[in-house]
């Protein structure tokens, strides 16, 4: 080939042809896939007596299949579900645009020293293992890592100021005391004297002394039968704007407590405004989407 062309480049595989993609492996292999039980191309090449290389080329290439990653979402009920459209209806059929961008939104996170690590998008390009760890590979995670509960609002003006609850978990009386003013305050400033306030069914959120102090204060808010349970992917902190934040963190700064509260202070200021109020318009495109799609959950 190489005297007679002058390349290397062959005109045909020199090894063995591919006999092994024929109909009744690539049958086989979709049998077992339409048995919708989880197997891995291992386990699949050795059911059907194949190599795992095989395997893969009549899933990729026969069958036209990728490997999607498990993913994890609140399992709904029947009943959940059906709150979720009664709301969509409710919101999209009685508010316009311009209401529901005077909602406040809310949410609470924790966040510990040990950072965010996303097993699945976060690679090291290297020549070798050793290299990878060298440059950063390895994620330690601390058995009991430092941690502290954030609370966030937002709203199409922009963020709130972030309330850091540390020591004790939240319970009514310190949600109160601790995040409610703030939450007055902030509303207040960004939006007036007319705005909704928004939170999820949490048992502090929910307790009756706090859903008092919600009448007595706020200008209107979401009562706790009104807002669909189970729903964080309509709130755009837990959708959109966590994920935000902990991208805009500098882990290599946070060594301690103080220094990953302060972070997270400095971060939340850093986030654009283009994508905080992308977040909140994004709220009512989800609830249009749970009115086409029959009340699923929505990633």
């Amino acid at each position: 080939m190489l005297n007679q062309t002058g390349s290397i480049d062959l005109s045909h595989s020199p090894g063995r042809p591919r006999t092994v993609q024929t109909k009744a492996n690539i049958s086989k292999v979709k049998y077992r896939l339409a048995q919708k039980k989880q197997i891995s191309s291992r386990r699949l090449a050795a059911e059907i007596n194949i190599s795992r290389t095989s395997a893969r080329r009549i899933l990729r290439e026969d069958l036209g299949c990728f490997p999607y990653k498990k993913i994890k979402q609140p399992r709904l009920t029947d009943l959940q579900k059906n709150k979720r459209v009664k709301f969509a209806n409710r919101v999209l059929n009685h508010c316009t645009k311009n209401d529901t961008e005077r909602w406040l939104f809310s949410d609470e996170k924790y966040f510990d020293l040990d950072g965010v690590y996303n097993v699945q998008n976060d690679r090291v390009w290297a020549v070798s293992r050793a290299e990878a760890d060298r440059q950063g590979a390895i994620h330690q995670k601390t058995k009991f890592p430092t941690k502290v509960m954030v609370w966030l609002g937002v709203c199409a003006q922009g963020l709130t100021e972030p309330v850091i609850i540390e020591h004790e978990t939240m319970n009514a009386e310190r949600y109160i005391n601790e995040v409610l003013h703030i939450t007055l305050r902030s509303g207040n400033r960004m939006l007036g004297d007319d705005w909704t306030y928004q939170k999820d069914g949490a048992k502090p959120h929910i307790h009756k002394m706090v859903q008092k102090w919600y009448a007595d204060h706020f200008p209107s808010f979401i009562s706790k039968d009104r807002w669909p349970p189970n729903s964080p992917d309509l709130c755009p902190l837990d959708y959109s704007l966590w994920n935000e934040l902990a991208e805009s963190m500098d882990w290599h700064k946070i060594t301690t407590k103080e220094t990953l509260i302060n972070e997270i202070i400095c971060s939340v200021k850093r986030i654009e405004k283009t994508k905080i109020l992308h977040s909140v318009h994004d709220f009512t495109i989800r609830l249009r989407q749970i009115q086409k799609n029959g009340r699923d959950y929505i990633r």
